[in-house]
């Protein structure tokens, strides 16, 4: 994978997790689209786990070590079980962003080792 791939990629990672976590904006208060889906109880947090899990697996294969990618999927999870319950779990969705939470244990990861994308 070449530089420009690499960051193509991480931009990419990173308008995902901001579009399930962060699109809107509504009395100050930022929610995507993961919030929103949480609305319906168990199916909307089925539906958003998918690109939840994308994101881990690509993470995966951009080379981040296992511990970094428990963490991952302990957000993940702690999001679909939170977000699970009815009413409180659209409140928890909002507030707690798994996937920008993932995002930032993965750029955490790529700076350490050096491997941090460019700055567009």
């Amino acid at each position: 994978m070449t530089r420009q791939d690499f960051d193509r990629e991480i931009r990419r990672l990173d308008s995902l997790a901001r579009l399930l976590d962060a699109r809107f904006r509504l009395f100050g208060i930022r929610f995507g689209w993961d919030g929103i889906a949480s609305i319906v109880p168990g199916l909307g947090d089925a539906v958003t786990l998918v690109p939840g899990a994308w994101l881990i697996w690509r993470a995966r294969q951009l080379g981040v070590p296992t511990p970094v990618i428990l963490r991952m999927a302990a957000n993940t999870g702690i999001d679909f079980v939170g977000g699970s319950v009815p009413v409180l779990g659209t409140i928890f969705d909002v507030a707690f962003k798994s996937n920008l939470r993932n995002m930032a244990l993965l750029r955490r990861h790529l700076e350490e080792q050096g491997r941090g994308p460019r700055p567009s």
